[in-house]
């Protein structure tokens, strides 16, 4: 959500067109519906966009009974240019509704138009007060230091990557099976290829092991970011007895009574304020939190090889082989955290 509204900031500043708040679609993930105002301060936003885009937060009475024209700006091959294909459009009738892809490289954008995405990005979106003051309550509970690692490896997650592992629990077998659908397992060469090419989420217990190959200690306070259906997370949690999550920090009927994306914003809070950030996954929240991270000057940002992990054990290192190669691997690899940012985001600059 973060990452499509930065990039409709963006865009609209190309088009020099005024933005809607965005409406999320989030009922096909948890079920649910919720606004913009559920998770970010809208007056904030607005006032902060200022001199940048034009935002309302409706529409206009004369447009507002009408369904927008959708224009498809989904990924292309090739060059894509907003203001050519998206701008006649626009012009011709008054109100669109575009999904934001990067069919246009941001690095390819106007000094203006990139300093809008820049402001929106990093200075204009924050938390409603009710949910920040929730976040730092989460945050204050926290023994210091901490890492905050982001896992990945839910029933629908695994289904996606259309991977098999052996040696999980039969519950989990089940609650995987029940999540592919139509998305079979790749088997045979073409599964050693897929995950020796990094597509395979670490389960746990191989996440476990890195960290111990990165000379994490055991006793680690580790807050994990993740949503709820973790499998197998005893795999982690019996080498590092020391973690922690939101549903066992915070208690109360407003924390049970949570959209899901609120409990993501929860999520994201604590990442960008924790000591160090680890992610078995390179996904858009990993992106969007490496990238404010090292918007702020916090380095401690490192992603988990999954493809030197998969090419390692197809190679038969194990133990203290396995761990020292994992190392070097790792060793040069403290990303600094550029993840969706654009450079010129870290740069001070007048418009």
């Amino acid at each position: 959500m973060r990452r499509d509204l930065c990039d409709g900031v963006g865009i609209a500043r190309l088009l020099n067109a005024t933005l809607v708040l965005p409406k999320f679609e989030v009922a096909a993930y948890w079920n649910e519906s919720s606004g913009f105002e559920d998770v970010f301060d809208v007056d904030f936003f607005i006032q902060q966009m200022k001199g940048f885009v034009n935002v309302v937060k409706e529409l206009p009475i004369e447009i507002a009974s009408k369904d927008p024209v959708r224009v498809d700006c989904s990924k292309r091959k090739g060059q894509f240019d907003y203001v050519e294909s998206v701008l006649p459009s626009l012009l011709k009738h008054g109100y669109i509704s575009i999904t934001p892809a990067m069919s246009q490289r941001r690095d390819r954008y106007p000094l203006y138009a990139k300093a809008a995405l820049c402001q929106g990005c990093y200075s204009a979106l924050r938390l409603t007060s009710t949910l920040e003051k929730k976040a730092l309550e989460l945050l204050q509970a926290i023994p210091k230091p901490f890492l905050s690692l982001h896992l990945r490896f839910e029933p629908d997650m695994v289904a996606y990557s259309q991977c098999e592992y052996s040696g999980l629990s039969l519950a989990s077998a089940k609650a995987i099976d029940a999540a592919r659908v139509d998305r079979k397992p790749w088997t045979g060469e073409t599964a050693r290829i897929w995950r020796n090419r990094g597509k395979c989420p670490l389960t746990p217990n191989e996440t476990a092991f890195v960290l111990k190959a990165l000379a994490i200690p055991t006793n680690t306070t580790i807050y994990l970011a993740a949503g709820d259906g973790l499998m197998e997370l005893e795999g982690l949690t019996s080498v590092y007895t020391n973690v922690v999550t939101k549903s066992s920090l915070l208690s109360g009927e407003d924390f049970t009574t949570m959209h899901g994306n609120t409990k993501a914003a929860l999520d994201y809070y604590v990442s960008i304020n924790s000591d160090s950030y680890m992610a078995t996954y390179f996904g858009n929240m990993d992106k969007m939190v490496a990238a404010m991270r090292a918007f702020r000057g916090l380095y401690k940002t490192i992603f988990l090889n999954r493809k030197a992990f998969a090419l390692l054990t197809s190679q038969g290192f194990k133990g203290k082989e396995l761990t020292e190669a994992l190392w070097k691997v790792h060793r040069d690899d403290f990303i600094m955290g550029r993840g969706s940012a654009l450079p010129d985001c870290f740069c001070e600059f007048n418009v």
